[in-house]
């Protein structure tokens, strides 16, 4: 949060914050009819569409830290998240509705940040900020976001369609977002443990240096950005869509590629083999699970964040996904007495099981 050019929320008041952080929204899509300044959002989708639905809650301590994480990236991430589970439907997102609760320690500036965040990611992949609410918070900050997309109905995808012998696919690589958190923990720690001693023996100049000064993350830049800032894969709809490939299952990695996998061959009834040497890794994720002498399959398994696409397609369509540009082939839907199991190189089977975040631990 910036400590300069402060101005308190209650210069302006809930309606005042509310019309200047909302009053140069444009509505660019036909179906939002009026957004901003009545009791309610009106939309009107074609007949030939679906509606598809889709909200997140994130609360500060829980599903963020302010302390590395920037508020124009917090915005623009919470954005991300809701239109990544429209993609998972094989739909597109057309409008968001945003609530946030906020403690005094918030300032305009603040709030500032936050919406300009969500403005640069609706921009991006236009979608219509039609609403929301504003109250306070005693515990810090609350953010609630609902989006609401549209899909053709022989198209829009759901978690329990995949068969024995569908191909299971996966967008990008896996456990960057996981291991840029892990980095930025680690940074923090040591931050915290150096300001702590620079307290306990009174030398203000070495905790005026540590206030000012920046961590290193030359090298790594690639982990933070999967963390701070990921992107949602419109791409890889518009592709499959070009392509004529229909998936027969498909979810968003937020849990991890085992966790997500498991929630589509339980409701598929269905079993599944992965290859460890097909699990799509970047470079930098390799060298920073090294670093922290970790697993990177379990990494990449276990770690979330990702907002990659998984999906199961028709191994008729082999051929063309084989050719799609940014899509990983990573094993096959078995049948459901098999279970859900890892191959690793060296011929082993390991059961898949779901070791994800729990949000309520």
């Amino acid at each position: 949060m910036q400590e300069i050019n402060r101005t308190e929320i209650a210069t302006l008041g809930e309606f005042g914050l509310i019309k200047h952080l909302t009053e140069q929204i444009e509505l660019k899509n036909p179906s939002s009819l009026y957004g901003v300044g009545d009791d309610c959002a009106v939309l009107k989708y074609p007949a030939d569409k679906q509606v598809l639905v889709t909200t997140d809650l994130l609360m500060e301590g829980i599903h963020f830290d302010l302390t590395y994480v920037p508020l124009k990236h917090l915005g623009y991430k919470s954005a991300m998240v809701n239109f990544s589970d429209i993609y998972a439907m094989n739909g597109m997102p057309k409008q968001m509705v945003v609530s946030i609760a906020l403690s005094k320690r918030f300032c305009i500036e603040d709030m500032e940040d936050f919406y300009e965040g969500l403005r640069t990611a609706c921009e991006a992949h236009g979608v219509d900020l039609v609403g929301g609410d504003t109250t306070s918070s005693l515990t810090g900050l609350a953010i609630s976001i609902t989006c609401i997309g549209e899909g053709d109905p022989d198209k829009v995808t759901y978690r329990n369609g995949a068969k024995d012998t569908d191909l299971i696919c996966v967008s990008g690589d896996l456990g960057a977002a996981y291991m840029g958190l892990q980095l930025l923990e680690r940074e923090k720690a040591v931050f915290n443990q150096q300001l702590k001693e620079a307290r306990e023996s009174k030398n203000q100049k070495m905790e005026e240096e540590l206030l000012r000064a920046q961590p290193d993350f030359s090298g790594k830049e690639y982990l933070l950005e999967r963390q701070l800032k990921p992107e949602a894969r419109r791409d890889i709809i518009e592709a499959l869509a070009a392509a004529n490939i229909k998936p027969t299952a498909m979810m968003d990695i937020s849990d991890g590629l085992s966790s997500e996998l498991l929630h589509i061959c339980t409701q598929s009834k269905v079993g599944c083999r992965i290859y460890e040497e097909h699990i799509p890794l970047d470079y930098q994720t390799a060298v920073m699970a090294e670093e922290l002498n970790m697993n990177v399959t379990t990494c990449a398994l276990n770690g979330g964040e990702d907002y990659e696409l998984l999906f199961t397609v028709p191994i008729s369509d082999h051929e063309k996904i084989s050719q799609m540009e940014g899509v990983k082939l990573i094993g096959h839907i078995a049948k459901p007495e098999l279970g859900c199991a890892l191959i690793c190189r060296d011929g082993n089977e390991f059961e898949l099981k779901a070791q994800g975040w729990n949000p309520l631990k």
